[in-house]
Order: C-alpha cells, then sequence, then structure tokens
C-alpha cells in the first residue's frame, strides 16, 4: 500500500504568499502526495493573554505575544485561492488545517477540499469537530498530547456529526461511537496520527508502538506525524505500518519563525520521500517464499549430496565416502540419514554429485 505523504507546509511561508508558493513547489519536486498550510484568523484562534510555548519563545521574538507572532502567519482568502490554483498547476493537492469554525466553511465550503486535518490541539475542541463531520469530509485526526480515553471522546463527536444527529452533547456523542452505525461512518471517514507534540520532539517521547495500539483500539487507519529531527523516525512508522506520514518542512531552516528550525529543508524531504518510497517497496508481501531475484542463486548457493571420495558400485554409502557440498542441483542434504546405508547404484568420482 503506498503511504500518503503530506508535506507539512504549515506557517513556513512567515505570512508571503510568494514564499508559500515556493513551498508547494518545493513540495512537489520532493515527490510528496500533498502539501499542507494552516488556515486561520489570529483572532479567533489565540486569546490576546495567551502565552506562547517554549520553542516558540526560543524562535521568534521573546516579548511579542502568541497572538501577535500568529497574526502575522494569517493566509486569507484570495491567498487560499492562489494556493490552490497553484497546486492545480504543479500538480500536487492542496490540504489545511482550520483552527476555527469559519475556515472549516472555507475549507470545506468554499474550496470543497477533499478532508480535513485536525491538530492536536483541536483534539478536544467538540464545536470543531463536529462541525468538521457535518460537512461530510474525511477526516485526518492527530492524537499528540492525548489518552485513549480523549480519542474515543473525539471520535464520538465525529461519529454524532457524521450520523446527522440532533442535539449534540457528552451522552450522545458517546452512543454515537458506539454505535453499529457510528462505528462505520468512522471506520469509512477517519484516519488517526499518533503524534508527539513537541518540536523538536525528543526520540524517547516518540513511542512509535503506540501506533499499534491506536490500530488495536480503534479499528481505524493509522499514520504518523512527525516532529523528529532527520527522517529516521518516519521511515520507521511506515515500516510499522503507517498509512499517512506528515512532515513539517521549509525553504531553509535559519528563517525566522516558530516551526523552521524543526522542519526539513528540501533536499531532505526528497530524501525522506525516497526512502518511505523504498520501504514500502521492501515491505513486500506477508507470503515466505523464494523471491523472483533468488530462484537463480539457490543451485548456487544450495549444497548436495556428493562423493566425499571414489565410490565403487554397490559400495554402501557411509559417514566416510558421502558428503555435503556446493552446487544444489543433486540430491538436499535434507536426505543424508536416508541415504547412510543404501547402494551405490553406479560408481562415482570424488565431488560427484549424487542425483
Amino acid at each position: 500500500m503506498k503511504t500518503y505523504i503530506i508535506a507539512e507546509a504549515g506557517v513556513n511561508h512567515n505570512g508571503s504568499l510568494a514564499m508559500a508558493k515556493q513551498l508547494v513547489e518545493a513540495a512537489r519536486k520532493a515527490g510528496a502526495d500533498a502539501v499542507k498550510f494552516q488556515t486561520f484568523k489570529a483572532d479567533r484562534l489565540v486569546a490576546r493573554s495567551a502565552p506562547k510555548a517554549r520553542y516558540q519563545t526560543e524562535t521568534t521574538d521573546a516579548c511579542e505575544s502568541q497572538h501577535e507572532m500568529i497574526r502575522k502567519l494569517e493566509l486569507d482568502e484570495r491567498a487560499h485561492e492562489c494556493l490552490i490554483a497553484h497546486c492545480r498547476e504543479v500538480g500536487i493537492e492542496f490540504l489545511s488545517t482550520p483552527f476555527d469554525l469559519e475556515s472549516v466553511e472555507l475549507l470545506a465550503e468554499r474550496f470543497a477540499l477533499p478532508c480535513l486535518k485536525v491538530s492536536s490541539g483541536d483534539l478536544t475542541n467538540a464545536p470543531l469537530l463536529l462541525r468538521m463531520a457535518q460537512t461530510g469530509k474525511p477526516v485526518i485526526l492527530s492524537t499528540g498530547m492525548s489518552t485513549l480515553g480523549e480519542i474515543e471522546d473525539a471520535l464520538g463527536v465525529l461519529a454524532f456529526g457524521y450520523l446527522g444527529l440532533a442535539g449534540p452533547g457528552v451522552a450522545g456523542f458517546r452512543a454515537a461511537y458506539h454505535s453499529a452505525a457510528g462505528h462505520a461512518a468512522l471506520r469509512e471517514q477517519v484516519t488517526l496520527l499518533h503524534c508527539t507534540t513537541e518540536y523538536p520532539a525528543p526520540l524517547q517521547d516518540v513511542n512509535l508502538k503506540v501506533m499499534k495500539t491506536l490500530r488495536r483500539s480503534f479499528g481505524l487507519p493509522v499514520g504518523y506525524s512527525d516532529h523528529t529531527e532527520g527522517i529516521a523516525v518516519p521511515i520507521a512508522a511506515v515500516a510499522l505500518g503507517a498509512c499517512v506520514i506528515e512532515k513539517h518542512f521549509t525553504l531553509d531552516r535559519t528563517l525566522p519563525g516558530p516551526d523552521h528550525k524543526a522542519s526539513l529543508e528540501p533536499g531532505e524531504l526528497r530524501q525522506m520521500v525516497l526512502a518511505i518510497r523504498a520501504t514500502e517497496q521492501a515491505l513486500g508481501s506477508s507470503r515466505k517464499a523464494p523471491a523472483a531475484s533468488e530462484v537463480q542463486n539457490l543451485p548456487i548457493a544450495r549444497k548436495s549430496l556428493v562423493a566425499g571420495r571414489a565410490i565403487e558400485a554397490g559400495e554402501p554409502f557411509s559417514t566416510e565416502n558421502l558428503a555435503v557440498k556446493r552446487p544444489g542441483t543433486g540430491v538436499s542434504p535434507f536426505y543424508y540419514w536416508e541415504y547412510l546405508g543404501q547402494s551405490c547404484a553406479a560408481a562415482l568420482q570424488p565431488d560427484e554429485v549424487i542425483r
């Protein structure tokens, strides 16, 4: 199965449409399936009193509030329209994460995107989740910072919305989640992404084995949203069965802004895509049998029963005159003991293969 690779441009355009277009082109050149941005209005996303995360303070003006930082990174409706057209022109899918209800409307209704992405920070944002599901669009749900119980609650909201039920509330969400119809809707519409919400994420906190837990707990497709440095971890996630990989990238890690430092540069993104595609090929089939490329080597690498010395016709095979050597074109050494004591049918020269 081909992994769906999302090149996460996020806010690494620094508010510049020209830079955003360059990110689209870099993602396409790297071979990603989609390039993803973020859709929000600072006034609807962040209270003016909200503090910055530690990594944001380290990579942006420490005196600037989170609201001020976010406001500079907005993309307006016209910018979205231009980017969607540019994606279509260069041949890559446009995706974006909406952070407020108006942004859901813009992406799902105005631009009719094929699916919607939920950030880890909005996993408990029931009004946003509900509206996303009510659009009928598939949802990719990041699960950073969450517990299994919180993920189940989020899925209940989505199930309720997909089923078109009225009277939202905790009881209704839980009933929707536990219904057969709700589970069917979730299986059809939702992909979970394991994620560690830190930038960069420490390797000891990645816990890729959680992907197996998510798959077993919810019976849904599972991918991985990566915030580690380098490309090793997303490749390992693909080896563990991730159906989606999301990875931040930037044109230049030294640019000012909250996410550049923990992002790949274009050449590294290309390396990641190539490595993932190679990993997919290497995963191959679960059926154990000689591969097509191996068959030619069977007679070369394997061994046969051979004459350990000259053997006369009628002489019994013994541990003294029966040996195991290459090539593997004769009787398999598996039958060594069956030949001991049998009479040799015809005279054999030393090293002659027994057929």
